[in-house]
């Protein structure tokens, strides 16, 4: 259930229009009174002699009795209250409890006082009603509305309750402010999946991402085709700034512009430059240049970046773990933002999700997360990945580690009581999920096919180093399809040098194993990563890697006696 109280008006009459009317696309049927402040005010819809202008003046009649100067300037409250989708129908007398309940919520009419504001609620559509009163009191004193928006959000978490209603997340005021219904039906009008304030707040993320000074945050986002205005003190410092879409313009045909702060609270340039302020005051003072390499290197250091946050958000301060979640954020908009085409929609959704997730109350100690940002930047300078080869391997890597971080991320916010973050965090590791299956199938499909034609011996030899390092998670893994790409990866980490039952031992060390799907495929990646090996063996024939040598060095000999048996014979 969402109760929203809209801006406050003037016009009684002019809203009743509206609530009364068709609406703008004929979606009011039926519009009716399902309570009223005495249970007793003409109704317009269901009566034929009742009129709006009655209504108007019944529910304006106590404005009379203040003097002119002590009226409020817009007297009109207006609260929508709206079911979910899949909630039931609620009956008009379920509804009419409900707007009775919200009313005494939130100070506008309280039955055991008996002198409240006279309001009436308006029902047009199943899952929703309006409810529309006059702020002046049957008294002549004026309502106590101070945090009405809280307590009505709290009142709809006891109905949703008691109704059998979707139970929704408590809210902390940290949320991005939510599109209007305006807003909303002129992005259906022009076709858009998104408003124009929910596709500049993508927009702007995405520059913000990584950027390192204000030059570099507006080049970004002049490079996304966005219209800009920066406000300047009279001094020439810039205050702040504006967006707007090319394309979305008001009745004047003119731009619509969101100023940062409207966008989401973090987007304001006074917090934008908190980012860059700490950066220069990191514990970690080398230089922010891009690293060389291409979008395969980016992913690698990004993979080994949220590796090592994973520990920082479960063990560090509650400040520090909130720098890093929020810098989290950043990953995975550049992510998405230089993501392959069969990456790209799901790590888009992700991203999107997870911002909700990257704010809350506990104010982040930004530096210390500057590892993350750096990973961020990497990746978008270092270009849109193909999707295949080595790149589209390591953005398997990269994905795999950033669902962990983000794992640790719902545990962080579920133990601060954070219901809505962490609930977004949640939608976001779905999404990811999603995306590492499609990134990962070619690369681990190799794997797997070099695995099978391991010779038994070296096979055989994985298995011992497996049930050696991890024995309690060993028989597990061995039934696993993943396990052959592992087994695959235990050769290629021995042939190049390494310990592998260390390896495994090390790889396995950090928590979070009893949430993967596959931990073979875990496995993998963090060996893969933490031992330098190639992320993709797409293109290597058999013999290509020196794991592979003992395999040929066995059919070699089996074929030999094989023709030493045919010509005895």
């Amino acid at each position: 259930m969402i109760p929203r109280i809209q801006k406050r008006g003037q016009r009684t009459l002019g809203l009743l229009y509206y609530l009364y009317g068709p609406g703008k696309y004929e979606e009011h049927i039926d519009p009716h009174l399902v309570a009223s402040w005495d249970n007793n005010a003409p109704d317009p819809g269901r009566d034929e002699s009742a009129t709006l202008k009655q209504l108007q003046q019944l529910l304006d009649q106590p404005l009379a009795n203040i003097d002119e100067a002590e009226r409020p300037k817009k007297h009109v409250w207006h609260l929508s209250v709206r079911n979910a989708a899949e909630d039931r129908i609620l009956s008009d007398e379920e509804w009419g409890d409900v707007a009775r309940r919200m009313v005494a919520a939130a100070g506008i009419d309280d039955p055991d006082q008996g002198a409240g504001c006279r309001w009436a609620a308006v029902r047009h559509a199943d899952d929703h009603i309006h409810i529309v009163a006059t702020l002046v009191r049957e008294d002549g004193y004026k309502p106590d509305l101070d945090h009405d928006a809280a307590r009505v959000q709290a009142q709809a978490r006891v109905l949703e309750m008691e109704l059998g209603l979707r139970r929704l997340n408590k809210g902390d005021g940290t949320a991005a402010q939510r599109p209007t219904s305006a807003e909303r039906h002129k992005a259906e009008r022009q076709g858009r999946q998104r408003t124009a304030r929910e596709e500049l707040r993508e927009t702007v993320r995405r520059a913000v991402a990584g950027a390192t000074s204000e030059e570099e945050f507006f080049e970004r986002l002049a490079a996304a085709g966005l219209l800009i205005r920066k406000r300047a003190a009279p001094s020439g410092d810039l205050l702040g700034y504006k967006v707007a879409l090319p394309d979305d313009r008001n009745a004047q045909d003119e731009p619509v512009f969101y100023p940062g702060a409207r966008l989401a609270p973090d987007l304001s340039l006074p917090r934008i430059r908190e980012r860059w302020s700490a950066d220069n005051h990191a514990p970690d003072t080398a230089p922010r240049q891009p690293a060389p390499g291409g979008p395969a290197s980016a992913r690698r250091r990004t993979a080994s970046a949220a590796w090592e946050a994973v520990l920082v958000v479960e063990h560090s301060d509650d400040a520090v773990a909130a720098a890093y979640i929020a810098a989290a954020g950043e990953v995975l908009d550049a992510l998405a933002k230089t993501s392959a085409a069969h990456t790209r929609r799901e790590l888009r959704e992700a991203a999107w999700a997870f911002e909700r997730a990257s704010r809350s109350h506990v104010r982040a100690e930004r530096g210390y997360d500057r590892a993350l940002r750096q990973a961020a930047r990497d990746l978008v300078h270092s270009g849109p990945a193909l999707g295949r080869g080595e790149d589209g391997a390591t953005t398997a890597m990269a994905i795999d580690m950033l669902f962990f971080l983000i794992t640790a991320a719902i545990h962080w916010h579920a133990k601060k009581g954070h219901a809505q973050q962490a609930a977004a965090a949640r939608q976001a590791a779905e999404h990811l999920r999603a995306a590492y299956q499609a990134a990962a199938a070619q690369p681990l499909g190799a794997l797997y096919q070099r695995g099978r034609r391991l010779n038994r011996p070296l096979r055989q030899r994985q298995t011992a180093v497996l049930r050696e390092a991890l024995p309690e998670l060993a028989e597990q893994i061995l039934t696993e399809p993943g396990w052959y790409a592992l087994a695959a990866t235990l050769a290629d980490a021995e042939s190049a040098g390494h310990d592998p039952a260390g390896l495994l031992t090390e790889a396995a060390g950090r928590r979070e194993l009893n949430s993967a799907e596959s931990v073979s495929d875990v496995l993998v990646w963090r060996l893969r990563r933490a031992a330098g090996l190639p992320a993709d063996t797409t293109d290597m024939a058999l013999g290509d890697h020196p794991a592979d040598r003992g395999t040929h060095r066995a059919k070699r000999s089996e074929q030999g006696r094989s023709g030493s048996r045919s010509r005895r014979q």
